[in-house]
């Protein structure tokens, strides 16, 4: 861990830390720190009004919309005129595969994996059956928590290949830019979730090859949005349903409706708040890139600490096997993971069990629908958390087996 590195420091910026719990929870959605929550507050309180430039409240509205879309740039390593704000980012993802799906037909195939989380499968799937394609499956090992080999599923009638950058469920970190190569060699599009990677690494787009890459701010301690990032030239081909009115501008076309600008102030400052762990000095897209390796660092030394914890447990057994990987593991217990999930809540330790919407991922490590027990870190993780978890879990497993 960079001895720069002051989680005390950054731990003391959550209201939420103070009543006590540790939280491994936050690949369902981090906590949120004082200047995140101030930045929303704030711009509730203000002069506030539909964007323009005729008078103050109109301004304030179109800066926040432009402070957002160039700090989630930064973020990204994205063009700002191709960052498309939505209400989730399957929101998003369902507005993108219907308005692609127009040009689809039979014959045509499109590419999900059982790897990922529902938001980048399902909607696929219902746009695919409603235009007659064909929908192949990128499996996993179960063992080893690997994805496929892409080249299985391609041939010159792919279209779209969408997958995760981090499996929510079992953290494994896909090779990105690899699958790119060979997707874009087919001639197909290659659409990356990124909502649980952009919480744990530093993302740029254009170097893991991704054509649309979604993220969720309210996984990397923002509020609850979904962002959408492509080069503006993509977007100008697309005809996204919208309101006659409306503009035809990008990346406008693609937002429906009135932008909830106190959430967009609050992305700006949680973009703000990563840079923030990086160094003074540099661009904000330096300081990000810095500030995430830290963050990295710090939970990739915590994740050991876990892993070698949960070893020594008798009947516990880790899923998330995948040589590079997010700190997010899946844990299964004696005596039944919710029992376990439930115990740790009693004792203020928040893991909880479920398969987390990746249900298709759930089912092949056979699972079912149930899931298993997930621990995930966050930047604000520290040791004490790790302890707490540790010994609790220790006497779940006890008193689970007795």
């Amino acid at each position: 861990m960079p001895p720069t590195y002051d989680v005390a420091a950054l731990r003391a910026r959550f209201p939420a830390l103070d009543a006590g719990y540790a939280h491994f929870d936050g690949p369902g959605g981090s906590q949120v720190p004082v200047e995140v929550a101030r930045a929303v507050g704030e711009t509730l309180t203000a002069p506030i009004a539909n964007r323009g430039t005729s008078y103050a409240a109109a301004r304030n509205a179109e800066l926040v919309v432009l402070t957002a879309r160039q700090a989630m740039a930064d973020l990204l390593a994205a063009d700002p005129g191709g960052i498309v704000f939505g209400r989730s980012m399957t929101a998003l993802t369902m507005d993108l595969a219907r308005t692609l799906a127009r040009d689809w037909g039979p014959g045509d195939e499109i590419v999900v994996t059982r790897l990922d989380h529902d938001a980048n499968i399902r909607p696929w799937v219902l746009a695919a059956e409603r235009a007659g394609a064909t929908v192949r499956w990128l499996e996993f090992d179960p063992d080893t928590t690997e994805l496929d080999e892409v080249g299985t599923v391609l041939s010159d009638r792919t279209r779209i290949v969408a997958v995760t950058g981090a499996s929510n469920l079992v953290g494994t970190r896909p090779d990105l830019p690899a699958i790119a190569e060979q997707v874009h060699a087919a001639g197909a599009l290659f659409v990356v979730d990124a909502v649980h990677l952009t919480a744990h690494a530093a993302i740029d787009v254009a170097a893991l090859g991704a054509d649309v890459l979604l993220c969720s701010p309210y996984k990397f301690l923002g509020p609850h949005c979904g962002v959408l990032a492509a080069d503006p030239a993509f977007l100008e081909i697309l005809r996204p349903d919208k309101l006659l009115p409306s503009t035809d501008a990008v990346p406008e076309r693609l937002e429906l409706g009135t932008l909830p600008y106190e959430l967009l102030a609050g992305t700006t400052a949680a973009v703000d708040v990563l840079a923030s762990l990086g160094p003074e000095h540099g661009s904000r897209r330096e300081r990000l890139v810095a500030g995430m390796a830290a963050v990295e660092a710090h939970e990739d030394r915590l994740r050991v600490r876990i892993e070698e914890g949960l070893a020594a447990l008798p009947g516990v057994e880790v899923r998330s096997r995948a040589a590079h990987r997010t700190p997010t593991l899946l844990v299964q217990v004696p005596g039944g993971e919710a029992r376990a999930a439930a115990f740790l809540a009693d004792h203020g330790v928040f893991a909880p069990a479920g398969s987390f919407y990746a249900l298709e991922a759930s089912r092949r490590l056979g699972l079912g629908d149930d899931g298993a027990l997930r621990i995930g870190l966050a930047p604000y993780s520290d040791d004490d958390d790790v302890d707490r978890l540790l010994n609790s879990l220790g006497e779940a497993c006890r008193t689970g087996s007795s």
